[in-house]
């Protein structure tokens, strides 16, 4: 599939690319029409074709449902795993796991309504793929009532808005996770170096790792990443049990309003993967497997959720309010914990590229157009690709806090994307004229936006003044 039909495709492109009827239905579920396979042959190289001269974008191969999942599984498992244990330190030990299955439930739901609608305005306007996000929410205020149809562009915008600073925000922590990580090796050998050198010694592998331009060749990468943070994960968790956990009446059950609302930006942005989700879809070989009841979403994002619990439930039970912003910054100086910081360090740089693939697909397109470039231009992508590598280093170099960092971005960015945007377009989606939406779905969807927003200025409000409050501490 070719790079704007799997990550960022423009309403003009969308509109010249048709297909409806049998030829439509057999795409989205891979069977073929009249009893044989033609028909999606002939309708995979309408779409996934080749380019055969300069001006076409490249060439992303479909992708299968185990490499879908090997992605899920990556854009999920980061840094935001590793920081459950200080979100479980600002929940408590019994609201912290009730409040995380919700918002889990929640999240993926959210993520079930952003393709629903995306189906629905493609099956409307008769196009051959389910646009993107942002361009899911731009249409749905297109045909939405009328006095919301002037909002589509600004909404559509607002949305790329949003997921560009969330994912290089995701990559500024990446930065500092990986830093903060590999200081603390070097301190085990005696190596007093400053976080801020070490995140510029990171500079180079990073950046070598986020020069690669197709989602086909991060398969391999974010399966390496994977295994990393797996194992990593496993040995953390047999360091945290191996001489067994403290009495739970040694921990806080529930906490105050101000830590519950860091709680919540740590939480909804280990969760925020809805980003990927229309891009892996739309990228995938059968884009049905994607949303199906034992299909990509559900399986990887149950996993995904299953290893949050764990993971800070362990991690709070075991250091209490010692638990650092990652987990592994509580293993000590033996040579395993050093093996394990270095190999969850990896895993985190391996999934750098990405969370990038997401930013760049939406910018890069128009940073083209403003330079006047036409064609592909490598050299131009990847130099475009250099300088927003230099510019997440510069904000990790600013802001060294990895816990309060994590929180901010997650109550600020994460928060509006996977739990606002959804239930405010499938409330319009599900609107028709002069008729509303139905009792039951607008109910869920303002419970949702209620909390939502709540979590969103809370959140945001504590962490900025948790951070504020951080670099007082450093100046005085």
């Amino acid at each position: 599939m070719d790079a704007e039909s799997t990550f960022q495709q423009s309403p003009n492109q969308n509109r010249n690319q048709t297909m409806t009827g049998p030829i439509q239905e057999a795409v989205e579920t891979g069977r073929g029409v009249g009893g044989g396979g033609g028909a999606v042959e002939v309708a995979e190289k309408s779409i996934r074709k080749q380019p055969q001269d300069e001006n076409e974008e490249e060439y992303h191969p479909p992708t299968s449902y185990l490499e879908t999942i090997v992605h899920l599984f990556k854009g999920n498992i980061g840094p935001g795993l590793f920081a459950m244990g200080d979100a479980f330190k600002n929940g408590g030990l019994i609201v912290a796991p009730l409040l995380t299955v919700v918002i889990a439930v929640v999240s993926i739901h959210c993520q079930h309504v952003l393709i629903t609608c995306s189906k629905k305005m493609r099956d409307l306007r008769g196009d051959a793929v389910c646009a993107d996000y942002a361009q899911t929410v731009e249409l749905c205020f297109e045909n939405g009532p009328m006095k919301l149809r002037g909002w589509s562009r600004t909404m559509g915008r607002l949305v790329d808005i949003f997921i560009c600073v969330t994912q290089l925000g995701f990559c500024c922590i990446y930065f500092v996770f990986i830093s903060t990580n590999v200081k603390q090796i070097l301190q085990a050998y005696d190596i007093d170096m400053d976080v801020h050198l070490v995140m510029l010694l990171a500079f180079v592998p990073v950046l070598l790792s986020s020069l690669i331009t197709n989602l086909k060749w991060l398969t391999p990468v974010s399966m390496v990443a994977n295994v990393c943070m797996v194992l990593g994960l496993a040995i953390t968790l047999y360091y945290a049990l191996k001489d067994g956990l403290p009495e739970v009446k040694e921990r806080a059950y529930w906490t105050s309003g101000p830590q519950l609302a860091l709680f919540f930006g740590t939480a909804i942005f280990a969760f925020e993967g809805i980003a990927l989700v229309m891009p892996l879809k739309n990228a995938m070989r059968k884009p049905s497997q994607f949303e199906s009841r034992l299909g990509v979403l559900n399986v990887g994002m149950f996993l995904v959720s299953v290893m949050f619990m764990f993971a800070g439930s362990v991690g709070y039970m075991k250091w209490g309010e010692e638990v650092g912003g990652s987990l592994t910054l509580n293993l000590g100086d033996s040579i395993l914990a050093q093996a394990v910081k270095l190999m969850v360090s990896t895993g985190v740089l391996l999934g750098y590229p990405l969370q990038f693939f997401v930013a760049i697909q939406i910018m890069w397109p128009n940073a083209k157009q403003l330079c006047g470039i036409s064609g592909r231009s490598l050299v131009g992508e990847l130099s475009f690709r250099t300088i927003l590598v230099i510019l997440t280093l510069a904000i990790a170099e600013m802001v060294p806090a990895l816990g309060l960092f994590i929180s901010l971005i997650g109550a600020l960015c994460s928060t509006a994307l996977a739990l606002v945007f959804p239930p405010v377009i499938e409330l319009i989606a599900s609107s028709e004229a002069n008729k509303g939406p139905g009792l039951f779905v607008c109910t869920k969807n303002l419970i949702i936006l209620v909390v939502a927003l709540l979590g969103f200025f809370t959140g945001s409000y504590e962490s900025l003044k948790q951070i504020v409050n951080h670099f007082g501490e450093m100046n005085g």
